[in-house]
């Protein structure tokens, strides 16, 4: 009689199962993502599964007579959170909250539970932490919230039934790859656990119109562990950044089915706990040395939100053959473009030189408006020339060296004077509709005009 449990390979970063291993995923191309599995074929195996879908009859209606009226989004009580979440919590999102480990992911769940915690009734589910281990966190964030019932359990049939009879406002779920569906014969954190339980959690909370947010642990690319299938199964996908090192932490929405994914928070980590940084621009720029060659401030657009940042250049004389690149929060291969686009079109030559750049605070900027900024901070320091401390420098540098218009540049100027910056450089194309009375505005067409006007 043939056996009914049989090994399977199971993709890591699509989901993609295969009978036999491969060493590049035939589905998504990557390579040793395949992991081995045991798959239980048996019918009381399938019949259990069966058991754990839903059965309920849902009538389908026309778009127009579902009602929005009685919409609401529960304030977590910090504002920055509101932000990336557009404007608070909706019922029966499912939240997905990923970062490096001890970044702040369970901290900033606590501090939620502690505000929300006044009017609603929260239920906080932990796989990693005895309730002790919780209460002794609690403690020291302060959190002491009658209202916060803690579950240290791991069995998400179990998790749900006590969701269904207890019906808290809001659940938390820490963390999803301690989870686990008896039913299923793999091992706790495997991919098939990961996704089935959140297929799990996601049906209860819409059934029930309950919010959940769910923890979930990176892999060693910084991407969340498990298949990439449970990041298109939540609403919200959040993601904690930052260097552990340093004390700030930047909340970016990855995905978000119910506002936009271009905005962040700010935090500072304490003693204390997770604590909200208002005013971003000032904490980024703030301890900038001065008369140094190598620096220049620049404006990015982050959603909704202007936010001035130091961008450091250094070129030093190479003592190898290859010169070195390297970049820190600033794409390397844009880097690698602008010191081309210097060399060939301005006439700065780096050749026979190491370039490094560095986007203080821990921010990582993608947007090509920083492009100025970084070859003035990279001439500035091959020149050893510094920058004027009270200028502001913005703009996009195609391959021909010119300066090329940016969006939303009236945004950038207004940030750049409320905090007192005299000079402001931007593309010559943009002067047409900006206007500025309290700084002086440079339209710049080229690197070399760019640089003579920042310089000293």
């Amino acid at each position: 009689m043939a056996s009914k449990i049989k090994s399977v390979y199971i993709c890591s970063e699509c989901g993609y199962e295969s009978p036999k291993w491969y060493g590049k995923c035939p589905s998504c191309g990557e390579w040793n993502t395949m992991n081995e599995e045991i798959k239980d074929t048996s019918k009381a195996a399938q019949t259990a599964t069966k058991r754990s879908i839903s059965k309920s009859y849902v009538t389908p209606y026309t778009i127009n007579e579902i009602s929005t009226e009685d919409e609401h989004r529960y304030d977590t009580g910090s504002k920055e959170l509101n932000r990336v979440l557009g404007g608070g919590i909706v019922k029966g999102s499912l939240i997905l909250l990923g970062g490096d480990p001890g970044i702040g992911k369970s901290t900033v769940l606590l501090q939620i539970c502690q505000y929300m915690g006044n009017t609603l009734k929260i239920l906080y589910v932990s796989g990693e932490e005895s309730s002790r281990q919780l209460k002794l966190r609690a403690i020291r964030l302060g959190v002491d919230s009658q209202n916060l019932y803690v579950l240290p359990q791991t069995d998400v049939e179990i998790i749900c039934e006590q969701i269904k009879t207890m019906r808290p406002d809001l659940v938390m779920i820490d963390s999803i790859q301690t989870m686990n569906l008896t039913e299923l014969s793999s091992s706790p954190g495997s991919i098939t656990q990961v996704r089935e339980c959140t297929n799990y959690l996601m049906r209860t909370a819409k059934s029930l119109e309950i919010p959940m947010f769910i923890v979930g642990h990176v892999n060693k690319e910084g991407s969340i562990a498990g298949p990439k299938v449970l990041e298109h199964i939540v609403d919200t996908v959040l993601h904690f950044e930052g260097d552990k090192q340093l004390s700030f932490r930047i909340l970016r929405a990855v995905k978000n089915r119910f506002g936009s994914t271009n905005e962040i928070g700010v935090f500072e980590m304490t003693d204390k706990g997770l604590r909200e940084v208002e005013n971003p621009s000032e904490m980024l720029i703030s301890g900038r040395p001065q008369n140094v060659s190598g620096s220049c401030v620049t404006c990015t657009i982050e959603g909704s939100r202007p936010i001035l940042a130091e961008t450091q250049g250094l070129a030093t004389q190479s003592g190898y053959g290859n010169p070195r690149r390297m970049s820190t929060g600033f794409d390397y291969n844009r880097l690698s473009m602008l010191l081309a686009v210097l060399e060939k079109r301005a006439g700065y030559y780096f050749s026979n030189c190491d370039a490094y750049i560095n986007i203080v605070g821990g921010l990582r900027i993608d947007e090509p408006a920083i492009d100025l900024a970084v070859a003035i901070a990279l001439i500035s320091s091959l020149k050893d020339t510094p920058i004027d401390e009270k200028c502001v420098v913005f703009g996009e540098i195609g391959l021909a060296g010119e300066i090329r218009g940016i969006s939303q540049a009236q945004m950038r100027i207004n940030e750049a004077v409320r905090l007192g910056f005299k000079r402001i450089i931007l593309p010559y194309n943009n002067l047409k509709g900006v206007h500025c009375n309290d700084a002086e505005l440079i339209g710049v067409k080229n690197i070399r005009q760019a640089f003579e006007a920042a310089s000293v």
